[in-house]
């Protein structure tokens, strides 16, 4: 058996014996499984930036036409359907948060309008429920002021504009928020898990002592470093591909637009910065109280300031600038081209090309890391 060959084979046997023990520790595999499906699902279906089922009631004080055509304009899935209810039940129902909104028409309202009045419309909003009472508010007064604009015209009509403007939704044409909020919440869960298991790798065998048998062994730490990350980043890999075919595709119903085995791809070169940067963090703390607090510091800015939560270009330059050295950066860049538009090799070789750079130098950088770590315990 030649150097190279021997080489292999330690990487291999090290990397099995990685997942020998991650198999051994159920709550990381709990974790694991949450993430890519519980959680995925939570991030797709919680706090929808768009209204939905907002719950409405109307006091109707004037009891007319009017005020009857604009409480049969709130309908799902806006709104629910809307309750009719006394100015007595309004507080009551505010303050027991049975409505979002309580729209207030006061007596005689119809009859001011036709008379070209401006009578006052109270609209009660419950400003706690935060992700539907701005827009909710928008809608409301957008509905009122359309219907009695229609009603002193005695018809429905629509202004004719010189210019006549198409809008076309375009890779989400339904406009479906739950497809955005867990595709990039499942690319967050693939960095964080990966970071995760290789440092909990790594700072299990240093409280389990199991790192100083490692060093009486003919390995190097390269190989060691290198059988640490193969299996947990296949291990990451094997559930994003199981994620994404099931949860996305499967149960939100998302449309993968573009190549799948070429997404994976791109998986598994975002892995490779991305485990490196576990065993640089591991190297770094000496407990896994520490590694947590490194890991929050560190996902946190880096999830947030990717692209994923806002569109990275309306970032302050400096922080555009400075995100470029950050491996989510350039993963969001090419999760989202390929999920969402389609994208090929052809559009994404750039983020690739970044990626495999960013990974090489983490991975030379966590190397010298780990080997003064185990030079240190030697």
């Amino acid at each position: 058996m030649n150097a190279f060959t021997r080489h292999l084979a330690n990487i291999a046997r090290l990397g099995v014996k990685e997942l020998w023990s991650l198999w051994r520790d159920p709550m990381m595999l709990v974790l694991i499984v949450y993430l890519f499906t519980v959680a995925v699902y939570s991030s797709a279906r919680a706090i929808p930036e768009t209204l939905h089922m907002a719950a409405i009631a109307v006091v109707d004080e004037d009891h007319s036409p009017l005020s009857q055509r604009i409480i049969g304009d709130f309908y799902p899935p806006l709104f629910t359907r809307p309750a009719v209810i006394t100015r007595d039940e309004m507080d009551a129902g505010m303050d027991t948060g049975a409505y979002t909104f309580v729209l207030n028409i006061p007596p005689d309202f119809q009859r001011d309008v036709l008379a070209g009045r401006a009578p006052a419309v109270q609209l009660n909003v419950d400003a706690t429920r935060m992700s539907q009472a701005f827009s909710g508010s928008g809608y409301i007064q957008q509905i009122v002021l359309g219907e009695v604009q229609d009603f002193t015209r005695r018809y429905r009509a629509s202004t004719t504009l010189p210019v006549d403007l198409n809008a076309r939704m375009r890779f989400n044409p339904s406009l479906t928020q739950a497809w955005f909020g867990g595709a990039m919440q499942y690319v967050n869960y693939i960095t964080l898990v990966s970071i995760l298991l290789t440092g909990a790798a790594l700072i299990r065998e240093r409280e389990h002592g199991t790192i100083e048998h490692l060093l009486v062994m003919p390995v190097t730490p390269t190989e060691i470093m290198l059988g640490k990350v193969w299996a947990m980043g296949l291990v990451v890999l094997v559930a994003a591909g199981l994620s994404l075919g099931v949860m996305l595709r499967g149960v939100l119903g998302m449309p993968i637009e573009g190549s799948a085995s070429l997404f994976l791809a791109g998986v598994a070169l975002h892995l490779f910065a991305t485990t490196s940067m576990g065993i640089f963090l591991a190297t770094v703390a000496r407990t896994m109280p520490q590694f947590g607090l490194l890991v929050m510091l560190t996902i946190l800015p880096m999830q947030m300031l990717s692209g994923g939560s806002t569109p990275f270009e309306s970032m302050p330059l400096f922080v555009q600038r400075v995100m470029q050295v950050a491996p989510t950066t350039h993963f969001v860049e090419l999760a989202q081209a390929i999920l969402y538009r389609g994208a090929g090799i052809d559009v994404v070789y750039k983020p690739f090309l970044i990626l495999a750079l960013i990974g090489s130098a983490l991975f030379a950088l966590s190397l010298s890391r780990f080997r003064k770590t185990i030079s240190q315990m030697a």
